[in-house]
């Protein structure tokens, strides 16, 4: 039946099967043990890394490029007029050039142009690199932002966070590798930003709404009402008894470690979390330097995670799209990014003062950016675009102070050093000691890695 069910093509499906069962495959674990393998033990990469965390600060929506890192006077002199090169096809119908509505000013030793907006964050920009040829694929949010975050616009992927956390492991066996938090609810494509698809599932971003200040808000079910701690022992003891049990009889199935790795975790949380998320232990001058804001205290609560061993973390601006401004793009950028400058700037400045920064891989950035000529039919907002848009990155072995690539006279589109975001990928697990092509999990008879068959490692980040 294999052999004539599609031209044979069945026969090739079962030799992969047969591969995984007798260990033959990389990535999995086939050693036939009935001891299961602890998923979240530090590995090493494979070689020297430069890096051991990353957070992500993601402006979820698409910032605009020409109105924060990315200043083209050229917008000054069309403003209102049809710019001479012509308008790129985008999601929805464009028209006539738009000026910036903020000033752009030279900030530190290298003399990098910033944004009135992001002026204190603008206070990093010696020890940032921000790169201004980034492109996408398509002006849509959902494929784009699941292209930033799992390296694939349209079939299930792992995450960056959960390619890290099966790379890497986790350093704190109490709390998540991976850690997503995002203010009032999802992003767009909800959780698929951060899962884990065929990665065993202890490798998923665990979600906080970060709106809360109460750890038991902030974290659904981390404590047990009904049983102490001792009686939850108990009960977890059985359960995992039951559950090696029956692992013994099915070659220690992934999804089967990952709920008994969960449950541990879970019991472990209880009194890790309330500690990390308790910002009533900081010092009072360290609170007001972050801001009492919900971005503040995420900020905070990133760097209390990774002094802890987190892994990864990933902060979004809100749920759904905050930053896609079709109209009225001047008043909402500015409010925006005041939510974050003070927030950011007090982070990199604590990271620095507390010797995390040169391990903290910091980025920002959205899933792509926006038109330097406006929507129509007002002359108010603009429209998405992946042709060009900006990120910059900072800490964990990056070169400070430089602009990788530009985008033509008016922001439309990368021109020079076009770095897709294959090629961003392939950077950050080389900062993090990684091979992006070697960096692989075999899934359904493929070894599978987070940059597909693409990316380079732009080598001009690297300090």
């Amino acid at each position: 039946m294999l052999a004539r069910c599609g031209t044979g093509i069945g026969t090739i499906g079962l030799a992969g099967v047969l591969a995984d069962a007798h260990g033959q495959n990389p990535g999995v674990n086939t050693s036939g043990s009935s001891k299961a393998v602890d998923p979240l033990a530090v590995k090493a990469p494979h070689f020297a890394a430069k890096a051991k965390h990353v957070v992500h600060l993601f402006m979820n929506g698409g910032p605009s490029q020409v109105d924060t890192f990315d200043p083209k006077p050229m917008l000054d002199k069309y403003h209102g007029k049809p710019i001479p090169t012509g308008n790129l096809r985008t999601e929805r119908k464009t028209g006539a050039a738009m000026r910036s509505p903020y000033s752009f000013k030279k900030y530190g030793k290298s003399g990098l142009e910033v944004s009135e907006i992001f002026a204190r964050t603008a206070a990093h920009i010696d020890d940032m690199c921000v790169i201004r040829s980034m492109y996408a694929d398509v002006p849509n949010h959902e494929p784009s932002l699941l292209l930033m975050n799992c390296g694939e616009g349209r079939q299930p992927r792992p995450s960056l966070g959960s390619w890290l956390t099966y790379g890497l492991g986790s350093e704190n066996r109490n709390l998540p590798g991976f850690v997503v938090m995002c203010p009032g609810g999802y992003p767009i494509v909800t959780t698929q930003n951060w899962r884990s698809a065929f990665l065993p599932g202890v490798y998923q971003g665990t979600y906080i709404d970060s709106q809360h200040t109460q750890v038991d808000k902030l974290i659904s079910y981390i404590r047990n009402t009904e049983l102490t701690l001792d009686k939850q022992r108990d009960q977890l003891d059985l359960v995992a008894a039951l559950n090696e049990k029956h692992l013994k009889d099915r070659a220690n199935d992934a999804q089967l470690e990952s709920r008994i790795r969960t449950f541990e975790l879970a019991f472990r949380m209880q009194s890790e979390a309330a500690d990390v998320f308790d910002l009533t232990r900081e010092t009072k001058k360290i609170r007001e330097m972050y801001g009492e804001t919900v971005h503040g205290r995420q900020l905070l609560l990133a760097r209390r995670m990774i002094e802890r061993g987190v892994r990864v973390v990933q902060l979004w601006s809100g749920a759904g799209q905050p930053w896609d401004n079709h109209d009225g793009i001047a008043a909402a950028h500015k409010t925006l990014a005041a939510q974050w400058d003070q927030p950011i700037a007090a982070f990199l400045s604590d990271l620095k003062q507390r010797g995390l920064f040169d391990e903290t891989l910091v980025q920002w950035g959205g899933e792509f950016g926006r038109t330097p000529v406006a929507e129509l039919p007002a002359l108010n907002g603009r429209d998405h675009n992946h042709y060009g848009f900006t990120c910059w990155l900072a800490g964990g072995g990056v070169k400070g102070g430089t602009v990788i690539g530009a985008t033509d006279e008016f922001g439309f589109a990368a021109v020079e050093n076009k770095v897709h975001v294959h090629d961003l990928h392939a950077t950050m697990l080389h900062l993090l000691g990684f091979d992006h092509e070697k960096l692989t999990y075999r899934y359904a008879g493929r070894d599978f890695r987070l940059t597909d068959v693409h990316g380079r490692v732009v080598k001009e980040m690297i300090a």
